[in-house]
């Protein structure tokens, strides 16, 4: 599976659905694999944050600019393992899990109320004012038992954030 443009063989695809928990069917693997070829111009056997930022999608997402921090330089396994938590079988951790990443820039395992506020800046753009932000974000702390000086570990934040109805997934599409 070294060089991208060379053909998965069935130990591959069996290897990348153990990496990922079996949250993607082989055929899934391989429409994925696809992608993956398509997004490594150069087949490098990864993917830059330029290759990502190629995907229209991707590029006019509002946090586009955390999440290249998470996925410039994935290989194949690594970025299934990725689209892993927008599976429709993903458990709500592993979707929680992500959305922390996003919010942990810094990656020390902690996030503050500045850390979230970025976040929501970045979603809301202008049309909340800095104070909205706080307003919402204080209050949403302030439910779950946390302040605004509270740092939240990933079991803080799934407290706040594990909500029904959070629905994070994406299709793949099958050829």
């Amino acid at each position: 599976m070294g060089n991208a443009s060379s053909m998965l063989t069935q130990y591959d695809i069996e290897d990348v659905q153990d990496h990922c928990n079996h949250l993607f069917t082989q055929q899934e693997i391989v429409s994925l694999y696809e992608r993956f070829c398509q997004l490594d111009r150069n087949a490098k056997g990864f993917i830059s944050a330029d290759e990502f930022l190629s995907v229209p999608e991707f590029a006019m997402n509002p946090l586009s600019q955390r999440l290249l921090k998470m996925v410039d330089g994935l290989n194949f396994k690594d970025f299934v393992a990725f689209l892993s938590a927008f599976s429709a079988k993903a458990s709500m951790q592993q979707k929680i899990e992500l959305i922390f990443k996003v919010y942990d820039s810094d990656g020390n395992g902690k996030i503050s109320f500045n850390n979230i506020m970025e976040v929501l800046q970045d979603l809301t753009g202008p049309f909340m004012s800095d104070e909205q932000r706080e307003n919402v974000l204080s209050q949403v702390l302030r439910e779950a038992g946390y302040t605004r000086d509270s740092l939240l570990y990933l079991d803080d934040f799934i407290k706040v954030f594990d909500y029904p109805g959070l629905k994070m997934e994406v299709e793949i599409p099958v050829d």
